[in-house]
């Protein structure tokens, strides 16, 4: 198998002397009613935040996990000046206890966002009424019966009317040789015209704490990546990847996988690199990992590239706490507009564990020109020291600008509103796509700018236990204008279309 080229990397080396430090945004806490997740050790993980707009305003709402307290969904009321602001009005249908987290998605493709909601317990899925209604759905065939899921993904897969779903399951809390050891099976449910098959159990489970559908090799295929939990599998696991078949089975060490083991929390995917392939930034307790794809083989193949990107983020920046860190919700975001993603990585101690940081801020690592990552969370004013675990970047006020929102363990949710004071361009892109799968899930946004081409992929699903529904956001830097087009679904590709920077664009087949 040819080796990965890391060529580049000893040009990074030699190209630090003289490069501008990349401009810090500044963000503003913005206030916010009081919402807690918390709950014993069932709710030690979980706590995810979902991002979607359930009112038709094109501003998002926040549901946010409890576990023992009500989930709670927030009304976005941001205001003609732009100061976010956030009202708490939930509907009961969503007021559930021994949430973990949601996912936005249109299950229905009725135009209208649903939710998929994890709980210690029996998972719902959430027909969205408009409005903000929601009831659950009960014509789908759907059962999930009584797991503690943790990691959530969809995908649509050929002509099928509703999405496949993947509910990524942690320990099996019925099981008496528990809790090491015993980790519960990945469950997929696959429709069979409008209803679904009972869930099939991807087997052998390692604990998963993400799931990510992702087309990682551009064939049209989504398959499934798991970040698993090695605290609990113990031994015999590793992080897994299945070929989504008409039967899924693990890609092996022979095709290019690579077995790897870590505390797994979140999963986030980008292209960073530009090759047109997706890279993956995987939370953990200690080092967390950046592996970028290789592109010049076909096997699932990925280069950890930690320590020479400046990535690794394994200890606390400040708050005088030396020991490890433990990182949850992983993000991609060009949070100052320069045209190069950063990173946001929640932070945060499980419980009170010993040999892990207790004051452990939130990370948001800049990417500078030659490539590489610096901190910045704390000149950003977002080095939160409560325990973090799902969060937001995303632009919560449509003003062009990446925000940031945060679940916190037994401490008040947390938002930021970005001042935009960096200035720089921007593109807000939104795919509706024609019949099903309304949200053009697994589509590719291409955009040219600056000499270089950027990508977005449409997924649902990573992060730690929610993600978000929202435009899709690029930095244009100091270009005023980009090409881009749209590779959708069912394979067609748009034409290249020139547009101007700094406006919000709706995309259509």
């Amino acid at each position: 198998m040819p080796r990965f080229d890391l060529s580049f990397l000893a040009l990074l080396a030699g190209t630090t002397a003289g490069l501008a430090e990349p401009e810090v945004p500044q963000f503003t806490p913005v206030p916010l009613a009081e919402h807690i997740y918390s709950g014993g050790w069932e709710h030690y993980v979980g706590g995810g935040l979902a991002v979607f707009d359930c009112n038709g305003d094109a501003l998002p709402e926040l549901y946010a996990a409890g576990g023992e307290n009500p989930g709670q969904l927030f009304l976005n009321t941001t205001g003609a000046d732009g100061t976010l602001g956030f009202t708490p009005e939930t509907p009961e249908a969503l007021a559930l206890t021994g949430v973990t987290g949601a996912y936005p998605l249109d299950i229905d493709s009725d135009g209208i966002l649903d939710l998929a909601i994890l709980r210690a317990g029996p998972d719902v899925l959430m027909k969205g009424l408009g409005h903000c209604a929601f009831t659950p759905f009960t014509d789908l065939g759907f059962d999930s019966g009584d797991h503690w899921t943790t990691g959530f993904s969809a995908t649509w897969e050929g002509d099928n009317s509703l999405p496949t779903l993947a509910f990524g399951t942690y320990v099996d809390r019925s099981n008496p040789k528990g809790p090491f050891g015993t980790c519960d099976d990945t469950l997929l449910y696959r429709p069979e015209g409008d209803h679904y098959r009972p869930a099939q159990a991807l087997s052998p489970g390692f604990c998963a704490l993400s799931v990510l559908f992702s087309d990682w090799n551009r064939t049209g295929r989504a398959d499934l990546r798991m970040s698993n939990d090695r605290h609990y599998y113990v031994r015999g696991g590793q992080e897994q990847m299945w070929a989504m078949e008409e039967t899924p089975r693990l890609y092996t060490e022979a095709e290019g996988w690579k077995p790897y083991a870590l505390w797994g929390m979140g999963i986030a995917s980008r292209d960073i690199n530009g090759d047109g392939y997706q890279d993956v930034y995987l939370t953990s307790m200690g080092d967390q990992k950046f592996q970028l794809r290789d592109p010049k083989v076909s096997g699932p193949v990925w280069q950890d590239v930690t320590y020479g990107f400046g990535t690794t983020a394994h200890r606390p920046y400040t708050g005088g706490d030396g020991r490890p860190s433990t990182g949850w919700h992983a993000a991609f975001g060009d949070v100052n507009n320069d045209g190069r993603d950063d990173i946001y990585v929640t932070k945060g101690n499980v419980e009170q564990m010993p040999d892990a940081a207790q004051k452990d801020p939130n990370n948001l690592m800049l990417q500078q020109a030659d490539g590489r990552f610096v901190e910045g969370g704390e000149a950003a004013g977002i080095a939160s020291l409560a325990r973090g675990r799902g969060g937001a970047l995303v632009d919560l006020n449509r003003d062009g600008f990446l925000d940031v929102a945060v679940v916190n363990r037994r401490a008040p949710m947390e938002v930021w509103q970005n001042t935009g004071a960096t200035g720089g361009n921007w593109l807000l892109l939104r795919l509706e796509n024609v019949g099903t799968n309304s949200q053009a899930i697994g589509a590719f946004v291409e955009v040219r700018f600056d000499g270089k081409t950027h990508l977005r992929e449409v997924t649902v699903g990573g992060g730690h236990a929610g993600g978000d529904s929202g435009d899709l956001h690029l930095g244009l830097g100091p270009a005023t204008e980009a090409e881009l087009r749209v590779i959708w679904p069912n394979g067609g590709t748009g034409d290249w279309q020139r547009v101007a920077a700094n406006q919000r664009l709706v995309l259509r087949p």
